[in-house]
């Protein structure tokens, strides 16, 4: 047992004096170490997840964004401007509402689904952890009126809100620069995607039978009265 234990450090010492001779003798391979870590930390930055090809350019997009950590909330705001104008919505057709804090949006959210004037919301924030327990309590409000309001009116929300450690975080998730990732970008993108499925299956495409499937809608939470919305300019916009 003795022997095993005084084998294993020997050939951890080797190895650990093997790989640092190596790196000190050879700056390349260092180098190309370095490289290859700060290509992971930029890729792991970028979007994982793949859209495809979304057509919006009949669809209107309510973005209700908050004025706390205004700086970081509007570069949010930008990224999902250019999300939603990549998938073809009409500029014209991006509104956007002002509201105090987080905790505002589910509210101002429900507001607006239930004027039927906008295919799908999108709710922007960030919140960022202090020294009381006032982000938990805002962070698991918001999170859960969101998906309320989600599922109480049909209407895709989108959750648009960063709940980070520092701003440090906050930076590295609202911009592209230094390797960061706008997430507004996604969530725009999420919009344009979640409205247009709700259109399919409001107007029952894809089947068959050229009928909607009644039952299955109804299962699925969605109404027999066909598709749509208002297009009137929302009043308070």
């Amino acid at each position: 047992m003795i022997f095993r234990t005084v084998l294993s450090a020997l050939l951890l010492s080797s190895t650990t004096a093997f790989s640092t001779h190596n790196t000190n003798n050879h700056p390349a391979l260092l180098q190309s170490s370095s490289t290859s870590s700060v290509v992971t930390a930029l890729r792991a930055a970028e979007s994982e997840v793949n859209f495809g090809e979304l057509d919006g350019s009949d669809l209107r997009i309510g973005v209700l964004r908050t004025r706390w950590n205004d700086e970081h909330v509007s570069n949010l705001v930008e990224g999902i401007k250019a999300g939603v104008t990549e998938c073809k919505v009409p500029t014209e057709n991006i509104f956007i509402k002002e509201v105090p804090g987080a905790y505002e949006l589910p509210y101002a959210a429900k507001l607006l689904a239930m004027s039927g004037t906008v295919d799908a919301i999108i709710c922007a924030g960030v919140l960022i952890k202090g020294e009381t327990l006032h982000f938990e309590y805002i962070s698991d409000a918001v999170t859960k009126g969101i998906m309320d309001v989600n599922l109480a009116t049909m209407t895709p929300v989108v959750y648009g809100v960063l709940n980070c450690l520092d701003e440090e975080q906050v930076v590295k998730r609202s911009s592209n620069e230094n390797g960061g990732h706008n997430h507004g970008e996604d969530w725009g993108k999420t919009a344009v995607e979640m409205a247009i499925m709700r259109q399919e299956a409001l107007k029952g495409k894809g089947q068959k039978t050229g009928k909607p499937g009644q039952s299955e809608l109804a299962a699925l939470g969605f109404g027999g009265g066909g598709a749509g919305v208002n297009k009137e300019k929302p009043g308070f916009f």
